[in-house]
């Protein structure tokens, strides 16, 4: 299983989201114009459930 990380960052990067800095361990910390806050993002997320929750933070709706 390849997991949703790759596919979720290439997502919100097309959606005008943006990598502002690490985070603890393997997450990364981005900004979101669209909801106007900042999200985490796991390094490694294998779960549609936690990728959804992703976007949802980002402001979009579920994409996986």
């Amino acid at each position: 299983m390849d997991g949703y990380t790759k596919q979720l960052k290439k997502m919100l990067k097309n959606n005008g989201c943006y990598f502002v800095r690490s985070g603890k361990g393997d997450h990364e910390i981005w900004y979101s114009p669209v909801s106007k806050i900042n999200f985490i993002v796991d390094g490694k997320i294998l779960s549609r459930h936690t990728a959804n929750a992703v976007m949802k933070q980002a402001g979009f709706s579920k994409q996986f």
